[in-house]
């Protein structure tokens, strides 16, 4: 099975056809191939509301269910570098801690 048109999006960074589902663990959003692979360790399904569905593909549970489709993780796949934070200088770096003032003796 494959997803239907209307979720297939580009990937913003490598233009490569995404599609974006809900994990059934904790509600997040996830890029996924749009693809079917073998070698996906995914299951996306749809629901009935048409919301896309992801669930990993584990050693408990290792079956392809009846409207589940194997799929890669988008991250795993991406061609593009993964976005770069700037480097903070040492000497700008915020201290918080328990003592808000230098030590006595």
């Amino acid at each position: 099975m494959k997803p239907s048109p209307h979720h297939i999006t580009a990937c913003r960074r490598c233009g490569a056809r995404i599609c974006w589902a809900l994990t059934t663990a904790r509600g997040r959003r996830q890029p996924v191939d749009a693809e079917p692979t073998t070698a996906g360790n995914l299951a996306v399904m749809q629901a009935a509301d048409g919301v896309l569905y992801v669930r990993a593909v584990t050693a408990a549970r290792p079956d392809i269910r009846p409207g589940e489709w194997p799929a890669m993780p988008h991250h795993a796949t991406c061609t593009a570098q993964p976005p770069r934070r700037p480097a903070r200088p040492a000497g700008e770096r915020q201290r918080t801690g328990v003592r808000p003032v230098p030590w006595q003796r």
